[in-house]
């Protein structure tokens, strides 16, 4: 664990941060708003014709909400006298006492999609118009790749094999209830497969560029830092995370029109929150409208659905449009890598860095050192973006 230089200077700061390390452990969103019964419910859905309206189960809660934002409150931020440091604190607090509201109020319908607009926003009318200029592309053109032949287990090794290119170990477990194909669990350092899932090869692709290349890559980054903030999350991290993410999928040139457009009907569903839609109305809009199959349509309806109306999904394509407008501008993406960190703060991560309180990356996403996209198409669309 790299040390700073001068301890006593910063007592304070180090001090507040291990509180809030010790405090965020329990937060860990993910945990808690993937459905229980994901699998049953479909099947109701499925053979009611699509107007039955699912009833999802979701995980116990493990903290006292009430008292975690007690603690969060009671730090002593004034100690701190660098002032965009104390800056970064506040509004790390902040993000973080959304999270609890957003855990707690999970399958409390409108309560839930409120607090989850507080943490994550909604798409504006540029996000949605860049969705919709993604959509007119086609995307028909057949490839062997994108066929789904592939079981979880079969994926694990896949997993294997891609991480022998970075030297930290991290867990692999399979979950029937998941909402995503994979997920990676931060604070665990935990990478879950859907279990009962067919991957296609573009897919593995995919998934291993996007969670292990990035996500596992900021999460052993974040612990390597002397400042817990960086494993726990800068505010807005997911909006850059994600960005980052889809970001490696483009340079590893496994980034399909399909892929983007996935991307593109995640904004358009979680527009649809905004509107009053019910579960039904999102599934009937993409799977009659957009003629998306059931079982796509269905995923993305739960994932922006569950809960009560999460509307994290519109960030991933905010995100590649950010990192790769400030990568092709010459922007240094290892700063980006040094945990779960944002855009917006990279000059306090710079002078974190300057003052010894945070180091460079010590891994880095091997898709960035050299651009594999071949698609054309990807570019005018990604320079395209508002």
């Amino acid at each position: 664990m790299p040390q700073i230089t001068s301890t006593d200077e910063y007592q304070d700061l180090f001090d507040i941060d291990a509180n809030l390390n010790r405090l965020v452990k329990n937060i860990e969103l993910l945990n808690y708003i993937n459905p229980l019964n994901i699998e049953r419910e479909k099947k109701q859905f499925f053979s009611s014709k699509y107007n039955y309206e699912p009833e999802f189960n979701y995980p116990k809660l493990k903290f006292n909400g009430y008292k975690l934002h007690r603690l969060f409150f009671s730090q002593r931020l004034e100690r701190i006298e660098n002032e965009s440091i104390r800056k970064l604190y506040e509004d790390v607090i902040y993000e973080y006492s959304g999270l609890i509201e957003c855990i707690q109020t999970i399958n409390q319908g409108r309560k839930f999609y409120y607090n989850s607009l507080k943490s994550f926003g909604t798409p504006t009318e540029k996000d949605i118009d860049n969705a919709k200029f993604i959509l007119r592309f086609d995307d028909s053109d057949f490839d062997q790749e994108m066929l789904p032949m592939y079981s979880a287990k079969e994926a694990i090794d896949y997993f294997e094999e891609y991480s022998k290119r970075y030297d930290f170990n991290y867990n692999i477990k399979l979950s029937t209830n998941l909402s995503a194909a994979a997920m990676v669990l931060n604070n665990t350092q935990t990478l879950v497969l859907r279990k009962n899932h067919k991957f296609s090869l573009n897919q593995l692709k995919v998934l291993t560029n996007h969670e292990i290349g990035v996500h596992m890559v900021t999460t052993f980054n974040g612990l390597a830092q002397p400042l817990k903030i960086f494993s726990n999350g800068f505010p807005n991290n997911v909006e850059t995370q994600e960005g980052l993410a889809v970001f490696s999928e483009y340079m590893s040139g496994c980034l399909t029109m399909k892929r983007l457009k996935e991307l593109a009907y995640r904004v358009i569903a979680v527009d649809t929150l905004h509107k009053g839609y019910d579960f039904s109305a999102t599934f009937d809009l993409l799977h009659n409208q957009y003629k998306l199959s059931r079982d796509k349509a269905f995923a993305i309806t739960l994932r922006v659905h569950r809960g009560g109306g999460f509307t994290k999904d519109h960030k991933y394509l905010r995100g590649i449009k950010q990192v790769y407008k400030y990568a092709k501008s010459g922007g240094d993406l290892d700063i980006l890598l040094t945990g779960k960190v944002s855009l917006e703060y990279k000059d306090t991560i710079k002078q974190l860095q300057d003052l010894g309180l945070a180091i460079t990356s010590k891994y880095y996403t091997d898709a960035y050192v050299t651009n594999d996209n071949s698609n054309t198409n990807l570019d005018f669309i990604l320079k395209s973006l508002k």
